[in-house]
């Protein structure tokens, strides 16, 4: 499934008031992987974000999503195989009800009314909350609006998730339910998050970002156990990584 590759190749980006925010980053995420990206703020992550989506275009370098260059020709094609949950689920819970919510995408891509319906129906079962289709959105709590927003995304039936921030802002229990329906989730996923526990316990890759440039790419439980690469990084080992400070012991060992 070739179509589910994402090849980012010597990109490149500015912003008007001349910040170079990235800065040649290369790499390639294949199909079924879950791969964290993390780095500092300030590090180039949403930036990176807003380029896969086609929010923002490259000043020189390119995506590739499978053997699909990303252009703004091609953009319509390329967002109906990538779908991306935003760190605020207000961004995407606009309508009266859930089921509005989840159906817009859909109804945009003009399906008949029977299709939306099954989308809608599936997309809600899918991560929970079948149960809210009618409820307003100001209405959820933290917990239940993240899974809606994730919802309208999945009911677009992407190839590839893109998760900004997925557990942040949320309570213990809630950042665990949506830790389950990400681990959950057959697609390839691409998830940024300063929640590095998070990150450990659902992707099996991490990507370093440091001003802009790919600092270190590898398997996560490599990466998050490094303690010289995150400090120079202005990051922290995962606290279930780091050793009790009585018995010098970590909670687990990561395989």
């Amino acid at each position: 499934m070739s179509h589910h590759k994402v090849e980012v190749s010597n990109l490149h980006f500015s912003y008007p008031d001349g910040h170079q925010a990235i800065r040649g980053m290369s790499f390639t995420i294949f199909h079924g992987e879950s791969v964290g990206v993390i780095g500092a703020n300030g590090a180039g992550k949403s930036t990176l974000l807003m380029l896969l989506m086609g929010i923002l275009f490259p000043d020189s370098g390119e995506i590739l999503v499978g053997d699909t260059r990303l252009t703004k020709k091609t953009l319509p094609m390329i967002r109906q195989r990538l779908g991306m949950v935003f760190q605020d689920p207000d961004d995407q819970l606009f309508m009266t009800t859930v089921g509005d919510d989840v159906a817009f995408g859909p109804r945009n891509y003009q399906l008949d009314e029977a299709e939306v319906e099954s989308r809608v129906i599936e997309a809600l079962t899918q991560v929970g909350i079948p149960h809210l289709k009618d409820r307003a959105p100001f209405k959820l709590s933290g917990g239940e609006k993240r899974a809606a927003a994730i919802a309208t995304v999945l009911s677009m039936r992407p190839d590839i998730l893109i998760m900004d921030e997925p557990t942040s802002f949320l309570d213990p229990q809630s950042r665990r339910r949506v830790m389950g329906l990400l681990k959950s989730f057959e697609h390839t996923k691409i998830i940024t998050s300063h929640d590095l526990d998070m990150v450990l316990e659902t992707c099996r890759r991490v990507i370093v970002i440091k001003d802009g440039l790919v600092a270190a790419d590898g398997p996560a439980g490599e990466i998050l156990k490094n303690q010289p690469l995150l400090d120079g990084c202005g990051l922290e080992m995962p606290l279930s990584l780091q050793s009790c400070p009585n018995c010098g012991a970590s909670k687990y060992e990561v395989e």
